[in-house]
């Protein structure tokens, strides 16, 4: 029996840290050639997953960004019978030949593409219940034709292909079944201490302990309607920075809610809280034994 043939291996990359089992679900979808089904809260990096995907696996990158509008022949093609009927009326060019209006998609120009490519098929629910099951055929065979002028196009080398939800939408089973998964978790401090130093390094530990203290309560808030997302802490470290807020400052308080808190509901029921003599933590103790550093 001949061995498996050997397929370069995701690593990640000095912007993207990524946990082990992260790097283990890429890996398994790169070798068995499935999509990459990868789900979590917002904030958790899912989006950009794909490209330092690209980025370390050193291929070119094409983004289909999914909207509500979205229909699964976008992706492959689009006929701009606009345009050819514009050029009849008004230009003076050949409108015989169908193929100049033939307008490639992401998918199609990934299939299209002479060189194997990252793929990334961004917030999937946000489209119709039908919209991953229109779209299996051609994820599972690589290929599809143009119904306008009988013309296929192949997959020459089958793409890396990451889809991202968010949840808003049950996914069909069939679709499920072809993909493989992972679900990111939320980082946890130590994770998120690696993370923090790829967008600020050497960051003040002191500074950085309250700044984390503060973060992890917040989010253990169970008022809170939205809780806040990494990106969300990157740009509330970015601001305290730039505002240069000493350690002390943050022990007793917690400016810039705007950057973490974005609806009206959960700065009032922080509100409330401090209101109510609530006090903020100063170590990790008050955290609780899940947080003992």
């Amino acid at each position: 029996m001949s061995k498996p043939s050997e397929f370069e291996k995701f690593t990640g990359t000095e912007g993207y840290i990524a946990s082990r089992a992260l790097l283990e679900a890429v890996n398994c979808a790169v070798a068995l050639e499935r999509p990459l089904l990868i789900k979590g809260e917002p904030g958790t990096g899912k989006t950009l997953l794909a490209q330092h995907v690209a980025e370390g696996l050193g291929l070119p990158m094409e983004s289909w960004h999914i909207k509500s509008t979205s229909k699964a022949n976008e992706g492959l093609y689009v006929y701009d019978t606009v345009q050819r009927l514009n050029d009849a009326r008004f230009g003076s060019g050949d409108v015989s030949d169908i193929r100049k209006y033939i307008r490639h998609g992401p998918l199609g120009r990934v299939f299209a593409a002479a060189d194997r490519h990252v793929l990334l098929i961004d917030e999937i629910d946000k489209a119709d219940l039908e919209f991953p099951n229109d779209i299996l055929l051609e994820l599972d065979e690589m290929r599809f034709t143009v119904m306008e002028t009988g013309d296929e196009i192949v997959a020459k080398q089958r793409p890396v292909v990451i889809i991202t939800s968010n949840n808003e939408k049950e996914l069909p089973d069939a679709f499920l079944r072809r993909c493989i998964f992972h679900f990111i978790d939320f980082p946890d401090v130590n994770l998120m201490k690696e993370i923090v130093d790829v967008h600020h390094p050497n960051l003040d530990t002191t500074l950085l302990d309250q700044v984390l203290i503060k973060f992890y309560w917040l989010r253990g808030q169970n008022e809170l309607r939205k809780k806040p997302s990494t990106s969300e802490l990157i740009d509330w470290i970015s601001v305290l920075l730039r505002s240069g807020i000493s350690q002390d400052q943050m022990t007793s308080h917690l400016p810039f809610l705007g950057s973490l808190l974005k609806n009206e509901q959960d700065t009032e029921a922080l509100s409330k809280y401090a209101d109510s003599g609530g006090e903020l933590p100063k170590d990790w103790s008050d955290l609780g034994p899940r947080y003992n550093q």
